[in-house]
């Protein structure tokens, strides 16, 4: 092993802007480089199928990576108290003997491996990524200076392969958003590292509802306004934007962005409300019902709206409000229980 670690390498590829799995190879390789591990194997955690994906590996076989992708294996990892915040762990000093734990009775002993050490892997202030795991034919320890030196590269690491960070570049594309989270399919959500909370984007907001719905439905892209303090009585809205995930694991959905004070083309409240319903399609009569107002009430608003928008038809109103982004859209309503 060599003496000092190339951070110097491994910060360049952890900052660079290449695709999530190059960067991991990239980092993979590196550490394959100043390590004398006989193997490496780096995963992130998908929580929706509760088993880890291979992102980089050096020294192991398809047929063992096939095994170590199994559940059995990610829940025999959670057990051993891999998935949480500690240093670098040797296998030899878990509770239970190897030879005892099936991944290495089945599959790691008979392939060589006498010795491994797991370093976890998670984003700062933010959830599990996954693990770093070094693999030795000999059974002697690990020394203390390597284990020193993976707990201080393991955040370096988790920049290189976060998928927050592929998010936040993206954000970065969205002008004057100031807040943002990232929307897992678990239903949690992490606010995006850089960028201010807002009230809009907790965990029960019915606006974060909208754009959870609205990337399930497979939807890439999508802008609507919302009240800014959630009463829809008032005049302040904020601009929400809906990204898709892309170059991310599976398990992460996308992000909605928050750009605070929107305007759009004078519309109150009220014809912001109206106008998210023409944008469903709601016929007069079905907006009257939902918002609890007349019928001619309605008719004026949309006479407006069109005004406004400077359309001649409703459609006409309601395509170009998608497009722009400038319309509430209704509250979901709840989820349908089986």
């Amino acid at each position: 092993m060599r003496t000092d670690p190339p951070v110097a390498q491994l910060l360049e590829i952890a900052a660079s802007a290449v695709p999530l799995l190059e960067r991991a190879r990239g980092l993979v390789e590196t550490l394959d480089g100043w390590l004398a591990a006989d193997a490496i194997w780096l995963t992130l955690s998908d929580p929706g199928s509760k088993v880890y994906a291979t992102v980089g590996s050096t020294g192991l076989e398809q047929p063992v990576l096939d095994y170590l992708g199994r559940q059995a294996v990610a829940r025999e990892t959670q057990l051993a108290g891999l998935h949480r915040n500690r240093p670098p762990v040797s296998v030899t000093e878990l509770p239970v003997p190897m030879e005892e734990l099936p991944t290495w009775a089945d599959c790691l002993i008979p392939t060589g491996f006498r010795e491994g050490l797991g370093v976890p892997i998670l984003e700062p202030r933010g959830p599990y990524l996954g693990m770093l795991s070094l693999l030795f034919a000999s059974g002697e320890p690990p020394s203390g200076a390597l284990r020193d030196r993976l707990g201080q590269l393991a955040p370096l690491i988790a920049r290189g392969i976060s998928p927050m960070r592929s998010m936040l570049a993206t954000a970065r594309l969205v002008q004057g958003a100031t807040s943002g989270v990232v929307l897992l399919r678990d239903g949690t959500s992490y606010t995006l590292p850089g960028l201010d909370d807002h009230p809009l984007l907790a965990a029960d907001s019915l606006a974060v509802e909208i754009a959870r719905r609205t990337l399930v439905a497979g939807q890439e892209y999508r802008s609507f306004l919302w009240p800014a303090d959630g009463d829809s009585g008032t005049t302040g809205h904020a601009r929400l934007t809906v990204l898709t995930a892309t170059d991310v694991p599976a398990f992460v959905l996308g992000t909605v962005l928050v750009t605070p004070e929107a305007d759009c083309r004078g519309l109150t409240p009220r014809e912001l409300e109206v106008l998210g319903l023409l944008v469903e399609g709601r016929s007069n009569q079905q907006i009257a019902r939902r918002l609890t107002i007349a019928l001619r009430t309605v008719a004026a608003h949309v006479e407006h709206i069109l005004h406004k928008m400077d359309v001649p038809t409703r459609t006409l109103a309601a395509v170009r409000a998608e497009r722009e982004g400038c319309h509430v859209p209704p509250p979901p309503r709840p989820r349908s229980r089986r």
